[in-house]
């Protein structure tokens, strides 16, 4: 006679076999790729700006903006500085207008790269998957 803690042991020493799935894509749901692709603008917004102030902090920091602004100084004879256009608001005005385009381009090219599956899908007939269990 077994007791129910040897019928439980020889059911977890049995191996059990991975079921395999292959599944097909055949439609992306056009709202779901603008909002996904509209975060993930987002977070690289976010990640350009903080970048460019990082770099910008670096570089002036170490001097290197100064030793540029030097040699321009000494090439156009005192006519042109380089701190005039590369001081940080400049900088971070410019890296935030980067940013917002990168928003909108990355947004719509989310929603024109799901438009172009859904059409394609009716060429193709979609995208196989496969999944398995573990």
């Amino acid at each position: 006679m077994s007791t129910v803690a040897d019928k439980l042991a020889r059911k977890s020493t049995s191996k059990t076999s991975a079921k395999q799935v292959r599944l097909r894509l055949v439609y992306v749901d056009f709202w779901s790729a603008v909002k996904l692709s509209f975060l993930a603008s987002v977070a690289l917004a976010i990640v350009t700006v903080v970048a460019t102030f990082l770099v910008y902090m670096v570089l002036s920091t170490t001097g290197l903006i100064d030793r540029v602004d030097e040699l321009f100084v000494a090439f156009s004879n005192g006519d042109f500085s380089i701190k005039q256009f590369l001081n940080l608001p400049q900088v971070m005005a410019f890296s935030a207008i980067v940013a917002i385009l990168n928003l909108i381009v990355i947004t719509v090219l989310g929603a024109v790269v799901a438009g172009i599956y859904n059409v394609m899908v009716k060429v193709t007939g979609g995208l196989l998957v496969g999944f398995t269990s573990n």
